[in-house]
This record gives structure tokens, C-alpha cells and sequence, in this order.
């Protein structure tokens, strides 16, 4: 039915809280919806037309008599609320044991490890944000020359350092030391988190950002596309979430516009396989800095481009527009918010919409696609026979 499948997923745009939202600190939580509301209304024609305001009320955005696409919203059965766990079950693995956390920072253990191995102090060793961080150390970094070691209410180990001071790539030797004293410890991922400025109202992160997280504990729809001979390409930091595994070659990207035109460009080489694209700013820029205005500029570009790209798609192509997590621009604190995601389905080929309803897990994006591959999901429910039923032949 389709051959192709450009999949793009807006890192963190939710659509509302998930029932266990509560338990995760997170009651309440909405991201597109609290966005909208707080920028006065976005203007989302493209998306619009598609359904977005059909799967949630968002000012601004009138739901569509007749939307163009299948259109729903997608449940989390994963423990979590990471980009590494919203990414796995999407690619059909369902994270059942939860990471360990540190929000009181990580044991001496840990860091006389780490120090150990790398020769050097660190400075920190707290949960906090990116943006914080640098305000609070940045500065005794630059006269120290000592990596920042942070953490959040993810899984995660956080390395930042000046690059004049720590260049990228030794941040990046210094993130793999780190993986290796983590591995008994059951941590997620290790992030390198390179910066820029010369004092604390001036630093800024760099896009040299890198993840390097765990391996999936089992094979993804990704590996198993690879293993039939199919085409599987990432935009963004896809390969960085599945440790490289499944992904034929990369594109990495610096922001969304760059993520955009490299997607296009994916048009070009791939011509049976599965395009994977991740935009991180939505998340990285917006969400975790607490700027709906800055997310609403975001999601309109976004929308912007979309017809630019489905005119380079063709009647055999299938496009998927989801998100990994929610992160509330609105919601106390920084971090990650437990939702919903939006889903939009969307090919030249469809003569209607149609309503897909609420899905019990992401992972029916997985078993979808591998249907489509004539491959056995791992799990999830396939809405294939959905679209098949919204094509011109399947309309007649």
C-alpha cells in the first residue's frame, strides 16, 4: 500500500495529561492546549486541515468538518517520561522497569568513579536545569577548568564544559568514561552538554549536544526492518536514542529548520524505507525554557513547511506526525510532562480522514509501520486497516 513512511516526531508537544500524570508530578499538564491558550491562539492551517483541533480543543485552531488525514491520540504504556523510553515504544519497545533516578544527585560512589577514571574534580553533582546550572557554576567552571555534573527528574547524567576550555569531542570521551562507571547502575543516558560566553548572563548551550544512551533491551521495529533489507534513516537525534542500532545512516541537524530541509533531503536517497525525524527544539528551546511564545513560533513554522513536504511526497508515501512526551511550557518546573501525544496520518493516496480514536500505546506506530513491511510487530495494534479503508480504492 505505501512504500515509503516519513516519520517525524515534535519532540514534546503533548495533548494533555495522562491518567497516572498524577504520579509523575504532572497533574494537569497540557501542553499544546496551555501553549495556545497562553500565546492568545496559534495559527495552524496546514495542521488544522489535518486535525490537530480535532484530537484537542486549541485556541485558535477550529477543529475541521472533514479532516484530510486520520487523525487520534496515543497513550504511553512505557514507565517514564523521556525521550529515550517515548522513542523506543514508538519503535515497538515498551520500557516495563523504571531507569534510576538521582534527584538528590548521584551517590560518592558514583562520582569518585567518574573522577577517578577522568582525572578531574567536578563541580555540582545536583538536579537542575540546563539553563540553571550554567548561571549557578558556569563561571567557577571557567576558573576551575572542572566539568558541571547534573541530573533531572529523568535518568539521566549530564555533563556540561566550556568548549574553549573541554573541546567537544574530549566532553564526548569524558561522557563515555561516564558510561562506563554507570553501567551496574541502571541510568538511562549519558549527555554532553557544551557551552558557550564569557560570564553567567551570557553562556549558551551549543548545538554539539550529544546522547549516549543504553541499548534497547530488545530488537526495534527499527532492527527489524534493517535485518529485511530496508531502508531506515534517522534526521536528528533519532540514531543518538537507539545507540546507532537499526539505523542504515544518519543526518544529524543543529535546530528544527535544518531538521526540515534534511528530511527533504532524506527524499532523495531513501526510496523503500522508513525516514525517522526528530525536532528538538519544541522540547530543548521551548518546553524546557518555559517560552510558549517561542513554541508557538515554532509550531507555525513547522506547519509553515508541511506542504512543502508533502509535495515531494508521492501517492505511495505515508506520513506520520506524533511526539515521544509532553513538556509544559505552563507546568511547574522544567522538566518533561507525562501525555497523550498527538497522532496525524496523512498520504495523497487517502480520499478522507478518519478518527483512530485513543491508542493505547505508541507502539501501534510501531506495528503499523511493520505491517506495512510485511514484518511481526513486537507489540502494538496496527491501524493500517484504518487507512486502507480511507483510500481512493479503498473508497470505492
Amino acid at each position: 500500500m505505501f512504500s515509503r513512511v516519513v516519520l517525524i516526531i515534535l519532540d514534546g508537544v503533548g495533548v494533555g495529561a495522562l491518567p497516572d500524570a498524577d504520579e509523575y508530578g504532572d497533574s494537569g499538564c497540557a501542553t499544546l492546549p496551555h501553549v495556545a491558550t497562553a500565546v492568545g491562539g496559534l495559527h495552524l492551517p496546514n495542521l488544522q486541515q489535518m486535525g490537530i483541533g480535532n484530537i484537542v480543543a486549541l485556541a485558535g485552531v477550529d477543529p475541521a468538518s472533514s479532516p484530510v488525514a486520520a487523525w487520534g491520540r496515543m497513550g504511553q504504556l512505557a514507565v517514564g517520561k523521556d525521550s529515550v523510553v517515548g522513542h523506543w515504544e514508538l519503535a515497538g519497545v515498551v520500557q516495563e522497569q523504571p531507569f534510576a533516578t538521582f534527584p538528590n544527585g548521584f551517590p560518592q560512589q558514583i562520582i569518585e568513579a567518574f573522577t577517578a577514571r577522568s582525572g578531574l574534580p567536578v563541580l555540582g553533582n545536583v538536579a537542575a536545569s540546563g539553563t540553571e546550572i550554567l548561571t549557578q557554576l558556569g563561571e567557577q567552571h571557567l576558573r576551575t577548568g572542572y566539568p558541571i555534573i547534573y541530573t533531572s527528574i529523568d535518568s539521566v547524567f549530564q555533563i556540561a564544559a566550556h568548549e574553549e576550555l573541554i573541546p567537544p569531542a574530549q566532553l564526548y570521551d569524558l561522557c563515555r568514561l561516564a558510561e562506563q562507571v554507570l553501567a551496574p547502575y541502571n541510568v538511562c543516558r549519558v549527555i554532553a552538554r557544551p557551552f558557550v560566553g564569557t560570564c553567567a548572563k551570557d553562556f549558551k548551550r551549543t548545538a554539539r549536544r550529544h546522547d549516549f544512551p543504553c541499548k534497547p533491551p530488545r530488537p526495534t521495529l527499527l532492527d527489524q526492518l534493517q535485518a529485511s533489507g530496508i531502508t531506515t534513516c534517522s534526521v536528528g537525534k533519532v540514531s543518538d536514542l537507539f545507540a546507532g542500532r537499526g539505523i542504515e545512516f544518519s543526518l544529524p541537524t543543529s535546530s528544527n529548520r535544518e531538521g526540515m530541509q534534511r528530511t527533504l533531503e532524506a527524499l532523495d536517497t531513501v526510496e523503500r524505507g522508513l525516514v525517522f525525524v526528530n525536532l528538538v527544539e519544541f522540547d530543548m528551546l521551548f518546553g524546557h525554557r518555559r517560552d510558549p511564545y517561542g513554541f508557538a513560533r515554532g509550531l507555525e513554522a513547522f506547519d509553515d513547511w508541511l506542504p512543502q513536504l508533502q509535495q515531494r511526497m508521492s501517492s505511495e508515501d505515508l506520513l506520520i506526525v506524533t511526539a515521544d512526551h509532553g513538556c509544559d511550557p505552563l507546568a511547574p518546573g522544567t522538566d518533561h510532562t507525562r501525555e497523550y501525544v498527538p497522532l496525524l496520518v496523512w498520504s495523497s493516496a487517502m480520499a478522507r480522514g478518519a478518527h483512530l480514536g485513543v491508542r493505547t500505546s505508541f507502539a501501534d506506530v510501531a506495528a503499523t509501520i511493520a505491517e506495512l513491511f510485511a514484518i511481526d510487530p513486537e507489540c502494538g495494534k496496527s491501524f493500517l486497516a484504518h487507512l486502507q479503508e480511507t483510500t481512493s480504492a479503498g473508497s470505492n
